[in-house]
């Protein structure tokens, strides 16, 4: 620990003797007499606190700091929950007048057209998450089934998706603020996947290519290089009509079968649960659909489970500690490819887009695929 205050003093000391050019932040926050308002780094490490006033009556601040060499990023905080995001590149002065109540969401920038698109970004996620946070309210509350839930939040998902991606990071992929857009998330889990989707990893590509042609050396453009170049690698085509059903995989009633690890490391395979009615889940718990889909599976296996639904979730995680932490104490069979969507069982199932749910019934036979969620609780009715 001593090492690391050691380390981060010396290099705020060197970054406070530089000469070079240096980037202004100024401003006034209202309603903050004896307030104290940080200016941090968001480095790629982490969040490093650079420098600190005390607010007087007047509210005004004003920190300077040399100025990056490429594009990064900063934040205004106040308290533990009051931030304002903002971006660095050619600018050196911005001016930033807040209130202490709204900090976040009623401040005006001035001097950086980045800044005032990571404000319209941040608002934007800001009222996705409220939509969310009373759709599942709504849920806890037994005011709607968990089931519309999961479709309401696909359907504002694929809105708030589309609209970040045309207008902000395509339109602009050379910009911090389109960065930024691709980094935000819902529930603390990335909205745009870079591993998992084909479209996700297109807008990180475009952005990984604009930022490596103008900053080539710099870290943040390598290190959202490789993300592309790993999302890329994962979400390839694969040449399904290659593939040939072994006839190992097939049970004698039809299904194929599918023998996976669960987290205590134990075998199971999908056949055994001859004499229940299984619903077979593809999904990827690292992903903004992951916590609402879980919610949705949790409602209908308290209400099913007892009359012979048992639930074999499949995860496709890249990230095995992830995976394990998210689904231990989960109540049904949590499993995970460590081929991801490269799998012989994603191929042999055909699955093209998660989650993604099957169900067998009694006799082991594969008997709907649920492309709808809206139809997944009546087709378990009919076969439970």
């Amino acid at each position: 620990m001593k090492k690391v205050i050691y380390f981060a003093l010396a290099v705020m000391a060197f970054s406070s003797c530089q000469t070079g050019p240096k980037f202004n932040v100024s401003g006034n926050i209202s309603g903050a007499k004896g307030k104290k308002l940080y200016l941090e780094a968001s480095a790629l490490s982490g969040i490093v606190t650079l420098d600190s006033t005390k607010l007087g009556a007047d509210g005004s601040f004003s920190f300077k700091q040399p100025r990056p060499e490429s594009p990064e990023f900063y934040r205004l905080r106040m308290d533990d929950n009051r931030i304002i995001n903002i971006s660095i590149d050619s600018i050196e002065k911005i001016r930033v007048n807040a209130p202490y109540e709204g900090f976040s969401t009623n401040y005006q920038v001035e001097g950086s057209r980045n800044c005032s698109k990571i404000k319209e970004l941040t608002l934007l996620q800001i009222r996705l998450q409220d939509k969310i946070d009373t759709l599942r309210s709504m849920v806890n509350a037994n005011h709607m089934k968990s089931n519309v839930f999961e479709d309401s939040l696909s359907v504002l998902l694929r809105q708030f998706k589309n609209d970040v991606r045309i207008n902000y990071i395509y339109a602009a992929p050379n910009t911090t603020a389109a960065y930024y857009a691709l980094f935000q998330k819902l529930d603390n889990y990335l909205i745009f996947d870079p591993l998992n989707s084909k479209d996700d990893v297109k807008c990180f590509a475009a952005v990984a290519t604009s930022l490596t042609n103008a900053y080539p050396n710099a870290d943040r453009s390598k290190n959202l290089y490789n993300i592309a170049i790993k999302g890329m690698k994962n979400t390839r085509e694969v040449r399904r009509d290659t593939i040939k059903i072994p006839e190992s995989k097939i049970s004698e009633t039809g299904v194929i079968d599918i023998a996976l690890r669960d987290v205590k490391e134990k075998l199971h395979h999908l056949t055994d649960f001859k004499g229940q009615v299984v619903l077979i889940d593809f999904t990827v718990y690292q992903s903004a659909y992951g916590a609402a889909h879980n919610l949705m599976l949790r409602d209908l296996y308290s209400r099913y489970a007892s009359k012979g639904l048992q639930i074999y979730q499949v995860s496709l995680d890249a990230d095995e500690h992830f995976w394990k932490t998210s689904a231990y104490n989960l109540p049904w069979i949590c499993v995970r490819d460590g081929n991801g969507i490269h799998s012989t069982t994603v191929s042999l199932y055909n699955v093209n887009q998660v989650p993604l749910d099957f169900l067998v019934n009694r006799n082991n036979e594969l008997r709907f695929r649920i492309d709808n969620p809206k139809t997944l609780e009546g087709k378990i009715k009919g076969l439970i």
